[in-house]
């Protein structure tokens, strides 16, 4: 059965412009100096969520072996070939979706996610593969943005109304998802922490969080 036509332009806009909008949006040059400090001590193996066009790749640092990228656009991957082909770290896609991960556990020595899970239908879901996927001890670094703090009510009013548009131009992502809470509830303990507010965007669109969470096993 063919779709209608508002399907095939929203698949359309969804597969075709809106990974060329993330891959200019993430490639802001004030994002730089935040996909710094968060690959900031990642070594070993590294499952990447999230890997969209590949921005972080310059920023992983020598002690890193190798990264599995999870990516479920097909052209975000292909804005990524020449990021990947100058990469000095080995970088391989290894599947599509942050929910299921082709991968045994305890696979992964760290794992990363920037400004990822604002856009994953179930990143509680996610949250979870990755940390059973990460060795006992093993740590994912993020930065996210999500729902202001508590402190500004008038953000987070902002963010409300602002998210159901945003969702549908943005490919689903989300101002208001709790990003500590979400990585608690997946059985994480968040070990390093900063809130702030990037600068450079109104504020209910940059409420971030950037930190490192430590996975204690499956069975933690």
């Amino acid at each position: 059965m063919l779709g209608t036509d508002s399907e095939v332009v929203m698949g359309f806009y969804a597969e075709r412009i809106v990974p060329r909008i993330v891959d200019l949006a993430c490639g802001a040059r004030t994002a730089r100096p935040l996909r710094r400090r968060v690959c900031a001590g990642l070594a070993g193996e590294v499952v990447e969520i999230g890997f969209g066009s590949g921005h972080n790749v310059p920023f992983y640092p020598p002690g890193v072996t190798g990264v599995a990228a999870i990516e479920p656009s097909d052209l975000g991957w292909r804005l990524a070939a020449d990021r990947v082909r100058a990469s000095r770290v080995p970088v391989r896609r290894a599947g599509p979706d942050g929910r299921s991960l082709p991968f045994e556990d305890g696979t992964f020595d760290a794992a990363l996610s920037t400004w990822t899970l604002c856009t994953i239908p179930d990143p509680l879901a996610a949250l979870r593969e990755v940390r059973r996927v990460l060795r006992p001890g093993g740590g994912l670094h993020f930065v996210e943005h999500g729902l202001a703090p508590e402190g500004d009510p008038r953000v987070r009013r902002a963010q409300r109304r602002i998210e159901p548009l945003h969702r549908r131009l943005c490919g689903g992502c989300h101002l208001t998802r709790p990003t500590v809470d979400l990585l608690t509830a997946a059985g994480f303990t968040v070990t390093e922490l900063d809130v702030f507010y990037q600068e450079g965007a109104p504020r209910p669109f940059v409420a971030e969080s950037l930190g490192v969470a430590l996975s204690p096993g499956p069975g933690g």
